[in-house]
């Protein structure tokens, strides 16, 4: 038995943390007579505790869209996105608007393919930040913050500095950081690596690998098929709208 079908048994007996049925999710555009678009239809998948599931297919088939909706940033159409969240199953797709912000501040943590940089607010704060939301004392929360932008290769100057004139790549690594540093249950990664060197991409999967082993679920886009074959247990094809 290879390492991976050890690693997919092992997810297997694991809860459930995340559930997506029956999903689907179309686009109007308005600009345009009204024509609408389907991004997406009839995807489910779950996602247990220690278990990255990877979303594959080619480009417009909607795989950062499913992401946006389990988020809850999009409204689906039809079906259901349930999350584990403090012991209950939340539904993303139909929760009230204060029941996701609560899920997503201390369930659910998100690496989007862009920082939304925060004029003046240096990068070490705005890593720090989820960890202060929960509770963590100020300097203690900065502390973690600067030590994981140090693993991630940026520097005690730059961590001062705000990140909206940093590189592409450095803008990644702070996403990361802030994505991870809560440790939430539930991960999402759009396209994690994309912009980093070997070294940091090589950090990026040790963190998912940590991740995983203290229980988290992950559900991410990869298109560095390295990363991909490194990090995941399983994939779910949207080309297809099949699991394997």
């Amino acid at each position: 038995m290879t390492a991976a079908a050890h690693k997919t048994d092992a997810a297997a007996a694991s809860p459930a943390m995340l559930e997506v049925s029956g999903l689907a999710k179309t686009f109007t555009l308005h600009i345009q007579g009204g024509v609408r678009i389907e991004a997406f239809r009839d995807v489910a998948f779950s996602v247990a505790a220690g278990e990255c599931l990877a979303l594959v297919g080619p480009s417009g088939s909607g795989k950062s869209s499913v992401l946006r909706v389990v988020a809850g940033n999009y409204l689906a159409q039809h079906g259901s996105v349930k999350l584990r969240h403090r012991g209950q199953w939340v539904d993303m797709a139909t929760a009230p608007h204060r029941r996701v912000q609560e899920v997503r501040r201390l369930s659910l943590g998100h690496v989007s393919q862009f920082l939304r940089a925060i004029p003046r607010v240096p990068a070490v704060e705005i890593v720090a930040e989820p960890l202060i939301r929960l509770g963590e004392e100020r300097a203690a929360a900065l502390a973690r913050a600067a030590a994981l932008l140090a693993r991630l290769g940026i520097g005690e100057r730059l961590m001062q500095l705000a990140p909206a004139t940093f590189s592409g790549g450095e803008q990644q690594r702070v996403n990361i950081a802030r994505g991870f540093i809560a440790e939430p249950p539930i991960l999402l990664l759009d396209e994690p690596t994309a912009s980093l060197d070997r070294a940091n991409r090589d950090t990026v999967v040790a963190l998912i690998g940590e991740a995983k082993a203290r229980g988290a679920a992950l559900l991410g886009i990869f298109h560095d098929a390295d990363v991909r074959a490194r990090v995941a247990d399983r994939t779910y094809s949207l080309a297809k709208e099949t699991a394997r």
